[in-house]
């Protein structure tokens, strides 16, 4: 086979992973990653707290697409070719060998992201590929001409590169520059879903609970007033709000009803996830048995902290040392209502870490699931998340880019 000339564009996790597989099945091609920045695999180095959460223990794939609020049924046949066991064998044959945590996030041994990123740039010098820092890709053309190359690339400095084949990896779009950036992708007649933010935190208007912040719990029910969406899961209390992968796993499901909302309206709280506000007021009649001469101040039935408990007693105006005997009616209404209802109103978000996700990019009715190539535009292909696919936080967005970057090797390949 002849020699090819491959560009990838973008130096994160999709475009690595994609320049690696296409390298290992042809060392002798001419294969290049375009970064525009001066940074390469930003987010690996970050992810995890900077342990690098690089996939999630879920080997069923129909469990797996659960994870994915937007672009599931695109990722179905994508997952069948390479997921999480796939992921899991490949970076154990290249020398990172990963852990799995209680909460099934994946971890390399070392809980080091400089491991995958170590492991990474040993691939890449292994086979030769070229990685250029500060090449910005400003627009792409396909050629008719088949007895040159395909596509002629223009750099921000308007020097130019020629490729067999593409793949663009460049990432989240999280402004209009990028979209504006990418203009010529609607040249070549792709549409781009608009991107807003997924993965952040809530910031409350009401201050008085964020005077508990640190405080944490392991299970509890959160909810987007007026959406069905219910992600059950630890909750922490910060000094701006409500964090915790239950809150970040539901800004991913409600990511453009939130953005259409401007960030603004409520949450619903249940911090007793076991009880609804019916079950508890009938569960509170053995509480009241059980618990009859002792001091509400003292240790909650909940399980819940107990800065926690101190601030529900206190809503209710109940004093520590009332008998949960002595309970009024109308005390106790309000406590279950703190408990299996709290209502907090929601101005603006915060990024969760550095972790920036977006859902929205290339319209995956435009891109073959089986090959990650464009529709419109052959030997165009397309990886990680500038395509209108993401997942929510624990190793899934990762896995994404993984999955697109390797199906979309084996095709460029051929």
């Amino acid at each position: 086979m002849e020699n090819k000339k491959i560009i990838v564009v973008g130096g994160g996790a999709a475009g690595f992973f994609c320049a690696i597989q296409i390298a290992a099945l042809h060392p002798s091609w001419d294969i290049s990653i375009l970064e525009k920045s001066n940074k390469i695999l930003s987010k690996v180095k970050v992810s995890g707290g900077g342990r690098c959460n690089v996939t999630h223990a879920c080997p069923d794939v129909e469990l797996l697409l659960k994870k994915y609020p937007r672009g599931a049924r695109f990722l179905k046949k994508s997952f069948y070719q390479f997921a999480t066991k796939n992921t899991i064998q490949w970076f154990a044959n290249n020398g990172v060998p990963l852990h799995t945590e209680k909460d099934g996030r994946m971890f390399p041994v070392t809980n080091n992201s400089a491991t995958i990123v170590d492991c990474f740039l040993q691939k890449v010098h292994q086979y030769g590929i070229k990685v250029l820092t500060g090449y910005e890709v400003v627009n792409v053309e396909k050629l008719n001409n088949q007895k040159e190359a395909a596509f002629v690339i223009t750099l921000s400095n308007q020097n130019k590169l020629s490729a067999d084949a593409i793949c663009l990896a460049t990432g989240g779009m999280s402004s209009s520059d990028k979209m504006d950036k990418l203009a010529w992708l609607k040249n070549f007649g792709h549409s781009i879903v608009p991107p807003v933010p997924s993965l952040f935190t809530f910031n409350l208007v009401d201050k008085k609970i964020t005077t508990l912040m640190g405080v944490a719990v392991d299970q509890a029910n959160i909810q987007w007033k007026g959406n069905k969406i219910i992600e059950k899961g630890p909750l922490l209390i910060t000094h701006w709000g409500i964090s915790g992968p239950a809150a970040i796993k539901l800004s991913a499901w409600c990511a453009r009803e939130l953005a259409n909302d401007n960030y603004e309206g409520e949450i619903l709280i249940n911090w007793t996830p076991d009880y609804n506000e019916a079950t508890l007021k009938m569960e509170w009649i053995n509480l009241r048995m059980e618990f009859g001469r002792r001091e509400m101040g003292s240790k909650n039935p909940f399980n819940l902290p107990q800065r926690l408990w101190q601030y529900f007693l206190e809503q209710a105006g109940i004093a520590n040392n009332t008998k949960w005997a002595d309970l009024k009616s109308t005390q106790q209404q309000l406590l279950i209502q703190s408990l299996t209802k709290t209502t907090l109103q929601v101005k603006g978000k915060t990024t969760f870490k550095e972790e920036f996700v977006t859902c929205g990019g290339v319209e995956l009715a435009e891109i073959d699931a089986n090959t990650m190539e464009s529709k419109l535009v052959p030997g165009l292909h397309f990886a990680g998340e500038m395509m209108d696919v993401d997942g929510i936080t624990g190793g899934f967005n990762f896995q994404h880019a993984w999955t697109s970057g390797w199906i979309a090797a084996q095709h460029m390949a051929l």
